[in-house]
């Protein structure tokens, strides 16, 4: 049988492998984003062109419809009964 000794050195020797190789990948990684963020131009959105307002659009008269404010009523009314218990 293997002495617990060796088979913790081994552990160790892996563990701290691993922990190396994985530290060098993201430093690694880290650089390479950075100078891709460098040669890379950054997006720039375009401006987007205010709407033509025509003069010749008629003004909505800001009274609303009697038939209109029932009917909002009544879909209120429809839904408070239906969903309240």
């Amino acid at each position: 049988m293997t002495d617990i000794g060796s088979l913790l050195e081994q552990a160790a020797t892996l563990m701290l492998t691993g922990m190396g190789v994985v530290f060098v990948f993201l430093t690694i990684l880290v650089y390479l984003v950075r100078l891709m963020s460098s040669l890379v131009p950054e997006e720039v959105p375009q401006l987007i062109a205010a709407p033509i307002q025509h003069s010749k659009v008629q003004q909505t008269s800001s009274t609303v419809s009697p038939k209109v404010i029932a009917a909002i009523s009544a879909a209120v009314h429809q839904y408070r009964t239906s969903h309240t218990k």
